[in-house]
């Protein structure tokens, strides 16, 4: 079993020892709906229940680990251990009693912080879950799987957050892109962004997207180098969604294709990577197509970016 090196160690028994092995795939996070420490957490869980998550996390970024990583915790109901032996790590964190509040400054950089700290020990991909047993990171409320009697948790305010601050915040730190040095080319900046785009596509029509519009920063932009990309797109109930990254001259000519393409049912939640090297003089797009047969309307419903960019 893994015991993070910076959270306290407050081991539930006989939960640590009795419970089965899991291979962690997942990181799904939670708010516990009391304004609880981790030490009341962990009393809680001992005294209280026989249901419990492998960490707890206090509003001032103080954490405690109760099971270790490979052992199962029962937080996420059938993500908590798979037919093949898979499970999601879960972390409660402490909340108002509606779950209705955002998480605090110091909550978030210990989110992010575990997030890295998982990602490097157990291989968890760098992408939100695209299904309820697909490897990645995801909070409470994502797939109904994850939830025997359905929860709005961890509520609005923090689902906003991880998808706009803390899954962001786990991409940059785990992929360890930094901003430019004085040795650099000073033409090249840094760009961590993640933002919803309400761009439209029509139904059965390859649609080309570029990353070049300004957003942060004023003026064309060129993404360069190690670059990480994720869209993250939504649709009708039937028909697929197939997309590919590919590569152009900056005019939009000298089409290659760059990576896989990937098809995904509409009803699931689309969502493409790109973490590859962009050669110089060449501008990453993405192309899509989809096949909704029902006269829905699919949008491209959120946006990461990470890497450099020249201007």
């Amino acid at each position: 079993m893994a015991w993070c090196p910076f959270a306290q160690k407050l081991e539930l028994q006989p939960e640590s020892d009795s419970q089965p092995a899991i291979r962690p795939t997942q990181f799904i996070m939670h708010s516990i709906a009391a304004p609880w420490d981790e030490q009341r957490i962990y009393e809680y869980w001992r005294d209280s229940t026989n249901l419990e998550s492998h960490f707890g996390l206090d509003y001032d970024g103080s954490m405690g680990q109760f099971i270790g990583t490979q052992t199962r915790a029962d937080a996420n109901y059938r993500a908590n251990l798979r037919p093949d032996g898979t499970g999601a790590v879960s972390v409660e964190t402490a909340s108002n009693l509606k779950h209705t509040d955002p998480w605090t400054p110091e909550q978030i950089e210990a989110l992010i912080r575990l997030g890295v700290w998982l990602h490097q020990q157990h291989g968890i991909p760098l992408r939100i879950c695209r299904s309820w047993d697909d490897p990645g990171y995801g909070y409470h409320r994502l797939y109904p799987e994850w939830s025997s009697g359905g929860t709005d948790c961890p509520g609005d305010a923090r689902v906003k957050q991880f998808r706009e601050v803390v899954f962001p915040g786990i991409v940059t730190r785990a992929t360890g892109t930094t901003p430019p040095t004085q040795e650099t080319d000073m033409t090249i900046q840094k760009i961590d962004e993640a933002n919803a785009f309400d761009v439209d596509l029509a139904d059965n029509v390859w649609t080309t997207l570029a990353f070049t519009d300004a957003v942060i920063h004023s003026g064309p932009r060129q993404l360069v180098g190690p670059t990480y990309v994720q869209l993250t797109f939504e649709a009708g109930a039937t028909g697929l969604i197939t997309g590919r990254f590919i590569l152009t001259n900056p005019d939009g000519s000298g089409t290659s294709g760059y990576g896989d393409i990937g098809e995904f049912p509409a009803s699931s939640v689309p969502q493409f990577l790109h973490n590859h090297d962009i050669p110089a003089n060449k501008t990453l797009r993405f192309q899509v197509k989809a096949r909704t047969g029902d006269g829905s309307t699919t949008k491209l419903i959120h946006r990461v970016v990470s890497g450099d960019f020249t201007v």
